[in-house]
Parts: C-alpha cells; structure tokens; sequence
C-alpha cells in the first residue's frame, strides 16, 4: 500500500465516532470507531459533550491508521459526516458554552410554535421544505435564548456535530449543504442561509459559517490537530454531509428513482430529486444532497435500532442481541397480534409529535420474550412504511431500487420483515458503513479520485462487490407474510390517534 493515495471519512453518529479508510478503487482498507454515551438529564432531552465528539475522533482516526498499517501521510483527503441537527455553541474564541443539544432532542415544542407564528407555516416550508420540529436546529437556538440568556449572550459561532471535528481539525468555521439544510435556517432552492427567516428568528447571519456543496474544501489538517491525531498536517478536509445525505452516496442513492433506507439509531428513508420537491404539509423533510445541485426527500422514526437497544438494554441486559433475534425469529409473522409503536422518543414522521410514547399494544399470556422482540422489528418497520407511503403520496411511485444499510440491516430476519412490510425488494448495500464510507467518496471526489460523485458511488459499488465487502443479498417480499402485515399496518396507523389524548395527557402528568 506504500505510495498509494487513501481517503478518510469520519462519521459522528450518535453512539460513536468513527473513522474509515478506502483506496483509490474504493475498497475499505481500515477502520475503527470509538463509543459515545448519551446524557438524558431530564426527559425528551438529550445532549452531548462535544469534547467527547473530538476525543472519539482521536482514537478512531488513529486505529483506522493501525488498522491499515499506513501513517497520516497516505491520506489525500478527508470527508467529514455526523448527526444532523444538533445545536454546538460556541463563543468568540471557540470554546464551547453549553453541551450540544441533539437531534433527537424534544424539549422545543413551544420554540417550534414560535418560528410558525414569526415566519408563517406555509411560508416556512415553501422556503426551507419543512415545518419547525424539535429536533430541527433553528428552535434549539430560541429555546437557549429563552431559557439560558447567560449563554446566548456568550454565543458567536453555531456548527452542527461534524462542523466541530472540522473545527477542531482545521480551525476553520464551515458547513455543507446538506446539512445546513436541516437547520431550516436555509433557503431550500437557493441552497444557501435564509436571509428572511434568520431576520424573522433575530439570529444574527455572522453567527452562521459559510456552507459549501459536499465534494468541496474546507480547509487544511493543523499543525496542532496532526500532533493529536496522527495525520498529516496541510491535509484536505471536504465539506462532507448530514449523516443521511452522506449515507445515501456511501449506498450509491445518489441518481433520482432509488431511495436508501437506513436502519441505525433512527431509521430513515431517503429519496433523491433532481429538483426541490417539498410536500405542502411538511410531512417529509426536504433538504440539499450532498451530490452538488440535487436534492432529497426523506422521513426519520426517530427510534429505530434505537428501539431494539433500549428493549435489550432494559429488559434483556444480559442476552446479545443475536440470542434476541434468534428468539423473535420462533415467534410468528405478526406476532400474534401484538403490535408495538417505537415512539421512545416521540415521532418525526408522520407525525411530528413529540410527546407520542412507545407501547405495546394487545399482549396476553400467550405472549411470549420472543413475541416481544418480534414486535419491536415490525414496529419499527410499520413505522418506516408510513414514510414510504407518504413518499409515494407525494409523487415517488416510481423509486425502482431500494437499499438498506445500517447496524439493524445486519439481521436477515429484520430485512425480511422489512422486505414484507414494505413491499418491496430491499437490494444490495455495498457496505454497512454507509455515512462514513460516502463521506470518504466525498474527499476522493474533492481530491480528483473520481470526476463525480456518480462516477465515484459506480466504481466503489463494483469494488465492494467484487471482493464481496458487507454486500448483502437482495430481499424479496413475502407473499404470505404480505397477507400478515398488510391488516395488521391498518390497526397500527390506527394506534396513534386512539392514544394520543393518553399521551398528551400523561405528558401534562
């Protein structure tokens, strides 16, 4: 490998950070990751030290290195990627004010109301393609003004997760589209910050970073951050993506007709267009591609992976989540009718709602541990049809391909589900480190490995699959189980609306 070009990407999920290096054909040569934990100090909030985001890359960046046997100096570029969403504040010189509120944070409901009535619902989701969530970026900033002044008035700089590795790699304040985009502080078409909604917000414009398309350089390795991680000072570092944005082109969804369906933490679908396409009630998030001039359409079950690491976590601490699945594979198609809803940490699609809660629905004494972990996969997958269906509502009936990829896409029996549920074939992903493996395209595209990003996502498709690299077989739909699912989904969209007076109720509790 001496003398050969590598490309890194760096990927700050929400369990881990991690850090994977590809050649010039796109085979994966090394990678490593280093674990996150989350702080939930009061309910529906969930934070992160972004000293640990830096700390993680450190360890990662350097295994990856070990685990390719090169030093810094074989990376040409580097491609940076994380969660979407999350509030990193920081003052004029660049120290962090406050814990980074995340993505899947639900503490802004009144903020979210706010930015309606300030902006206009309609007019907000005509200019940035979504209405105001929770976990959206824009109300966490409101939310920080109201209940922690002494912190707003330190506040210069607002990055997302992956914009503070940048920071802390090259001392450089910067953005992507992609992920700027998922502030809803965009202007959508114009792919840049929205002059009229952060006047309508009172968010000062020099607090924001200039944003970049995906292949583009950001900025040079330091001096200082090489010491730390063993790269090699003066290397690129490209703009990246969204983890979801970046996902997508580590999967090849780059092209309009194929979407990518992403079973991690949250579970995610993801469907490229040519052109803004923006659903006129904010159901769908629209955002920029990280491929330059295109852009997505794409819904989030906030709990999805996170569902089943939360139901083995608490109730089966001692058993992997291998004997687990094997137990739910015993277990009939539908469960018996047991129906579960993963809303653990309330819901994004379709219903933006932050005080809907999880449940199993319809448990007897027949009901078995393997019933309830069967039941935790297909919610999670009846949750992720509500997304297909409203794509298809939306004028996508004609997505061809789907590929999944994604820590939960490891279980071939949540795949099947997945493929009977949804009612379609779920096709080969060419690695299951989908963020960080296109974040590494990305730096490959910046650094002239490949002319583009579609040129990059053909020739690494054809890598993996040839030396047969995480590929998966392709899955088809279960006529029989078709038959299970298809009424058990009507009695599950049913659920939400016969339980949420419960849940708001027990919220006011």
């Amino acid at each position: 490998m001496a003398g050969e070009r590598l490309f890194m990407g760096i990927d700050v999920s929400t369990t881990a950070v991690k850090a994977l290096l590809i050649d010039g054909s796109g085979a994966v040569v090394g990678q490593a990751s280093a674990p996150l934990t989350l702080s939930t100090p009061l309910p529906l909030w969930a934070e992160q030290h972004p000293a640990d985001w830096w700390a993680g890359a450190v360890t990662s960046i350097r295994s990856a290195l070990t685990a390719a046997n090169v030093s810094g100096d074989a990376v040409a570029a580097i491609g940076l990627t994380g969660q979407m969403h999350g509030l990193v504040a920081l003052d004029a010189h660049g120290q962090v004010v406050r814990p980074a509120i995340l993505w899947n944070d639900q503490r802004t409901a009144k903020q979210c109301d706010e930015i309606r009535q300030r902006v206009g619902r309609e007019r907000l989701i005509q200019i940035t393609g979504n209405d105001a969530l929770p976990g959206f970026t824009a109300p966490k900033i409101l939310w920080v003004a109201e209940h922690e002044p002494e912190v707003y008035a330190r506040m210069r700089h607002i990055l997302l997760p992956k914009d503070y590795l940048r920071f802390r790699l090259t001392g450089a304040y910067a953005m992507d589209k992609a992920d700027g985009s998922g502030t809803i502080l965009f202007d959508l078409r114009a792919r840049d910050w929205s002059p009229d909604v952060l006047a309508a917000l009172d968010i000062p414009a020099e607090w924001l970073p200039p944003t970049y398309e995906g292949p583009a350089i950001t900025g040079m390795v330091s001096e200082m951050a090489a010491g730390e991680t063993g790269l090699r000072a003066g290397t690129p570092v490209m703009a990246g993506g969204g983890d979801q944005a970046a996902q997508a082109v580590g999967v090849g969804a780059t092209r309009s007709g194929i979407a990518a369906l992403t079973l991690g933490t949250s579970g995610v679908v993801f469907a490229t267009t040519d052109a803004p396409l923006i659903e006129p009630e904010g159901r769908l998030h629209a955002f920029c591609h990280a491929v330059p001039g295109r852009w997505h359409l794409m819904g989030v079950t906030l709990s999805a992976a996170g569902s089943l690491q939360w139901y083995r976590d608490t109730l089966a601490p001692s058993d992997s989540f291998e004997t687990l699945v094997a137990e739910a594979e015993q277990a009939p198609t539908g469960s018996d009718g047991l129906l579960f809803l993963p809303y653990l940490m309330g819901e994004r699609t379709p219903y933006p709602d932050p005080q809907a809660r999880g449940a199993w629905v319809g448990l007897t004494a027949r009901h078995t541990r393997a019933h309830l972990t069967r039941a935790v996969l297909e919610g999670v997958a009846f949750s992720l049809k509500d997304t297909f269906e409203l794509m298809r509502g939306a004028g996508l009936a004609s997505l061809s391909e789907t590929r999944v990829s994604g820590g939960g896409a490891r279980s071939m029996l949540w795949r099947r589900i997945l493929a009977s549920v949804l009612g379609v074939e779920l096709a080969s992903a060419p690695t299951t480190e989908g963020a960080a493996y296109g974040a590494a395209l990305l730096a490959g595209v910046g650094a002239g490995a490949w002319p583009d990003v579609d040129t990059a996502t053909q020739a690494a498709q054809a890598a993996q699959e040839a030396i047969g690299g995480g590929v998966f077989l392709s899955v088809q739909p279960d006529p029989a189980d078709e038959a299970v699912y298809t009424p058990l989904y009507t009695q599950y969209r049913a659920l939400y609306l016969a339980l949420k007076p419960t849940f708001d109720a027990l919220a006011v509790l």
